[in-house]
């Protein structure tokens, strides 16, 4: 008789929105402080990894932007009243994209995904750039543009063959900082860790995402960019 699977899932790698709480993080998902860096025209262009912050196995995120121990939760979301309810489509992401054909490359975009991160706007902006993938030094900057797009927004595919363009990340998540805009930003979410709703449903799974950590936001649990207010964290 062939012995039934019995596969341990307690160390795997997840997210898991509370009702009108934090974020709870399991799997011993490494966290670290990571910075949007500006090219010599002052637009986004690459990451730098900082400092790792010790969290352990299990730990809590703040969602509401108001916590004393950001990024950690210390339970004032209660003291608040924050209002957390997830308004996020659960559709898949090539269900809502908006598609851009290329001679080379196909965009796909959400618009209700952006964080505000503006590697998209350099060297010309990619909704144009695409036109002209042709170009092997344009296709360059469509690939680096659409992969450094935080929260997943962008997404490039060979025309070929339909493969995506993607960065490989380990599980992580970078606690962002965006000194450009003089405000720190989203949870940076890579490597395809498990996302799950407060009512127990699974989000799309996704190479990149960012979650909200300043409570401001219309698209919960997910960045829309309201940080660039100059919302600040006090970690740097």
């Amino acid at each position: 008789m062939q012995a039934e699977c019995t596969h341990d899932r307690r160390h795997e790698a997840a997210i898991t929105v509370q009702l009108n709480g934090p974020l709870l993080v399991a799997g011993n998902v490494p966290l670290a402080m990571t910075t949007i860096n500006p090219d010599d025209a002052g637009g986004s262009w690459t990451w730098t990894e900082g400092r790792t912050i010790d969290a352990g196995e299990k730990y809590a995120l703040c969602r509401c932007g108001l916590s004393s121990k950001k990024p950690f939760c210390d339970g004032t979301h209660a003291k608040a009243k924050f209002d957390g309810t997830e308004t996020a489509s659960r559709a898949p992401f090539r269900e809502k994209a908006v598609v851009t054909e290329g001679p080379m490359l196909v965009l796909e975009d959400v618009d209700a995904l952006c964080a505000v991160a503006r590697f998209c706007d350099n060297r010309g902006k990619i909704w144009n750039l695409i036109e002209t993938t042709g170009d092997p030094q344009t296709r360059a900057i469509v690939e680096h543009e659409a992969t450094h797009c935080p929260s997943g927004r962008l997404v490039v595919r060979d025309r070929a063959t339909g493969n995506a363009v993607e960065p490989t990340f380990a599980k992580s998540i970078g606690v962002v900082e965006d000194p450009g805009m003089k405000c720190s930003g989203p949870l940076y979410v890579r490597g395809g860790i498990t996302i799950t709703a407060a009512d127990g449903a699974p989000y799309e799974t996704r190479n990149r995402a960012t979650l909200c950590r300043c409570g401001k936001l219309a698209n919960k649990p997910f960045c829309d960019g309201n940080h660039t207010d100059g919302w600040q964290d006090g970690l740097v």
